[in-house]
């Protein structure tokens, strides 16, 4: 099976580099730097009129907290709403209770909210209690990939927890795993874990991207 690599970026520089790097699909995001939030409609717009390479787009009103209030609920709303209608092949969302639970009343909402495009949990989900559950909540709420690092700083380290949910997982949701991936550890990780889809920064290095691509599938 070939192993699918999703670039991470935050311009139209960045995701034209990752498209010439080989990345089969990108995670459209602002502001990296807090982890990623909601990318301007304009910057939807461009990239989906030059890059061909579906894209999923992130809808996070800020950084810091997972923890939302009814105003930033509304807000991811329209933010799916708008990245549809930009032309998103995908939307990227995350939610969370005070006690670091699946916020599922609002995960179900906006599951809803983007009808028949595919949704990605983001990396809240390593803030979870409990990965094993959480990812049946996930299941059950509809969501198609989870992007984690298994609860750890970086894939590489969480390889372990990653291998247990790819194992969970079997052909029911997509474990992405996300976290420092590069050229030099990205044969280990898939080997590791078994994961078919890596996520990595692009930071507008086509050959970042490449040597990857070139890693990941030279195990695959």
């Amino acid at each position: 099976m070939t192993v699918l690599v999703e670039g991470c970026v935050e311009s139209l520089a960045d995701a034209q580099a990752a498209a010439r790097g080989g990345a089969d699909r990108l995670e459209l995001c602002a502001d990296l730097a807090v982890g990623g939030t909601t990318p301007a409609v304009e910057v939807v717009r461009a990239v989906k009129g030059r890059v061909f390479v579906p894209v999923f787009v992130m809808a996070r009103p800020r950084g810091g907290s997972y923890v939302y209030d009814a105003a930033e609920v509304d807000a991811i709303h329209r933010d799916i709403e708008s990245a549809i209608a930009a032309g998103a092949d995908g939307v990227v969302v995350g939610a969370l209770t005070p006690t670091n639970q699946i916020d599922v009343v609002n995960l179900r909402g906006f599951v809803a909210r983007a009808g028949n495009v595919p949704v990605t949990f983001h990396r809240a989900f390593d803030q979870v209690a409990d990965p094993a559950r959480a990812l049946e909540t996930l299941i059950d709420t509809g969501v198609q990939r989870v992007l984690t690092a298994g609860g750890r700083g970086t894939a590489l380290e969480g390889a372990d927890v990653l291998k247990s949910l790819v194992d969970q997982a079997g052909d029911r949701i997509a474990i992405i795993a996300g976290g420092k991936v590069r050229g030099r550890n990205a044969r280990e990780i898939v080997a590791r874990t078994g994961v078919r889809e890596l996520h990595a920064r692009c930071e507008n290095n086509a050959a970042q991207i490449a040597q990857i691509v070139d890693a990941a599938r030279s195990e695959a």
